[in-house]
């Protein structure tokens, strides 16, 4: 059974930091593409990271300057280290996961969400 379990979420208060992780079960996950995903009250699921199996980067504009997504193949996890949060980073920030198999079937996955709420 494929699992996502995020953590790390939590109450911040304007310019503090915090550390998301996504621990990924029952996939291989080196082969998976794993990003982390936001969703604010009202609008649209945003991309905030993704680290593809190479290691490659993309950042949302979000996030550029102030997130670092990473990954530890070893541990099944990737992270989100955020600095500088403001208010308008409030919102539930979601894993996913990816790969095209070698059939071209999709396998997407996601994970229920970790709260962040920065406020003072």
């Amino acid at each position: 059974q494929v699992q996502l379990v995020e953590s790390g979420g939590g109450l911040v208060q304007p310019g503090g930091s915090l550390r998301l992780s996504c621990a990924a079960t029952g996939i291989r996950f080196w082969l998976h593409d794993m990003a982390w995903y936001r969703q604010l009250p009202g609008k649209q699921r945003e991309l905030v990271a993704m680290i593809n199996s190479d290691g490659d980067i993309t950042y949302g504009e979000a996030a550029k300057g102030r997130f670092t997504i990473s990954r530890d193949n070893a541990k099944n996890t990737v992270y989100l280290q955020m600095i500088s949060l403001n208010p308008e980073d409030t919102a539930v920030y979601v894993c996913n996961s990816i790969w095209i198999g070698p059939t071209g079937h999709e396998f997407n996955y996601w994970g229920q969400g970790t709260q962040v709420t920065v406020s003072s």
